[in-house]
């Protein structure tokens, strides 16, 4: 957790991104976070500075993204989950917040797979889980699949991309569902945050 005084907690998004799609979901979850009150640092799992690893040690809360690829995360993020075994033994991570979102080309996809290793991933970390907060959309004869989680996921936020397009084909159903995780993160945050403050002064 952030040693900081400041009243503005830290989200750090770490996430990977294949195809470009599960990038605009991370830039979703940074704007929601943002604009919670949040500081960001934006991290790509693949990638990482020496800077980016000591936000990721001082950040308030992490959300992990990664597409769905086979049933579970991609190569490239189970990397950076590997790669952080020294601050797992470390206990560096305990208690700071961790949520989780992914893409897959299928509604389903096994996208549960992916959100449950996140989970597993933040409890052997000694972390504290925020679900996605969302009752299920697009599940009545009066519901949209414009509605905010649309894919009915309770752990995380799940999206479908068509796996044959753009970047622009992300649907907007699914970045709004990113945004609101990444403010519910935000809030969440800032009330451990204050509270762990409010403690402290206490005693």
């Amino acid at each position: 957790m952030s040693e900081s005084s400041s009243a503005r907690p830290s989200v750090a998004v770490a996430y990977h991104s294949g195809y470009g799609h599960t990038a605009v979901l991370a830039e979703a979850v940074r704007r929601g976070a943002e604009q919670a009150g949040a500081d960001v640092v934006f991290v790509d799992v693949t990638a990482v500075s020496d800077e980016q690893w000591q936000g990721l040690d001082h950040a308030d809360a992490i959300v992990f993204g990664s597409p769905t690829y086979m049933g579970g995360a991609s190569a490239g993020f189970h990397a950076f989950a590997e790669a952080t075994s020294g601050r797992w033994a470390e206990g560096r991570w305990a208690d700071k917040l961790a949520a989780g979102f992914t893409n897959s080309a299928s509604k389903s996809g096994d996208k549960n797979n992916t959100l449950a290793f996140f989970a597993a991933f933040a409890a052997q970390h000694r972390m504290l889980w925020v679900s996605l907060g969302l009752a299920p959309g697009w599940n009545s004869t009066s519901a949209s699949e414009h509605d905010l989680n649309r894919l009915g996921f309770w752990s995380g936020a799940g999206a479908q991309t068509p796996m044959d397009g753009g970047t622009d084909t992300v649907h907007g159903a699914d970045i709004a569902t990113a945004e609101h995780l990444g403010a519910r993160v935000a809030r969440q945050a800032a009330v451990i945050s204050a509270g762990r403050r409010a403690l402290a002064a206490a005693v």
